[in-house]
């Protein structure tokens, strides 16, 4: 499903720091297929401050810390399955492997799926030292860059300092090499903004690591995340069109209220 030899293919920027920006993974029927039937089972709220970024957003399992099979595989669609056993693939770390210079071989690998709704955020911050690749996947079929929700590769902690902004739109991907300077945030969604912003994060991590997304004993209820009215606003339904020019206006005003 993944089209490997467009991360085969793909070279790794150094401004400014070891990256790179991968589009077209997925061929056109499998793109739809993926945004149709994106998961909305167990999921679980996950925000907060960890002393370097503030944090929120709904967060659903793949493949968990090390797996070698689909976490809650009976609320995964036929495409989605498809597309955790790439993941699990020795072919996909050998490709990951060529583009980044680093052997992925022996690593644990973590998979998670995201939604992050209107407010969520993730603010700047270097990743944690056990992770050594992440691989950053959109599945929104269309995105306003207005509403938010972009990854910004950033040259330091600094929004305004953003080298480029990325946003989810499906195949678009985004490898990140962790680095003590490779800074990378998500803008805030825009509270107006009426589909939640789709995402996955493939990570490899050092031997031993334990994942901080889902520690030993975690006990958080799950839950089904409410995309109703995200796929209103993604086909366009007239309900969509006037809530968004109300969310609109409304960011106006706001904007006018803080000069």
């Amino acid at each position: 499903m993944i089209d490997l030899t467009r991360i085969e293919r793909s070279t790794l920027s150094t401004e400014p720091y070891e990256w790179a920006f991968i589009g077209g993974l997925f061929a056109p029927q499998d793109a739809a297929a993926l945004i149709e039937s994106y998961p909305r089972d167990c999921f679980k709220t996950v925000k907060g401050y960890d002393q370097e970024k503030g944090y929120e957003y709904e967060a659903r399992s793949l493949v968990p810390m090390g797996g070698d099979a689909a976490s809650h595989v009976a609320g995964l669609s036929p495409a989605w399955r498809r597309l955790a056993d790439d993941l699990l693939s020795p072919a996909y770390r050998a490709a990951l492997t060529r583009l980044t210079g680093r052997d992925l071989t022996a690593l644990l690998m973590e998979v998670n799926v995201f939604h992050y709704g209107p407010g969520s955020w993730l603010g700047p911050h270097i990743d944690l030292k056990e992770k050594v690749v992440t691989h950053v996947f959109y599945f929104n079929e269309r995105w306003d860059e207005t509403d938010g929700g972009c990854l910004n590769v950033l040259r330091s902690s600094d929004m305004s300092e953003t080298v480029m902004s990325v946003a989810p739109i499906v195949g678009n991907s985004v490898v990140l090499v962790r680095s003590e300077n490779s800074w990378h945030a998500v803008s805030p969604v825009a509270g107006g903004c009426l589909q939640s912003r789709l995402s996955m994060t493939v990570t490899f991590y050092t031997p031993g690591a334990v994942s901080t997304m889902w520690p030993p004993g975690d006990q958080t209820p799950l839950h089904d995340y409410d995309a109703t009215t995200a796929r209103e606003v993604m086909r366009g339904g007239p309900t969509a069109r006037w809530t968004k020019l109300y969310a609109k206006a409304a960011s106006l005003l706001r904007a006018r209220g803080a000069r």
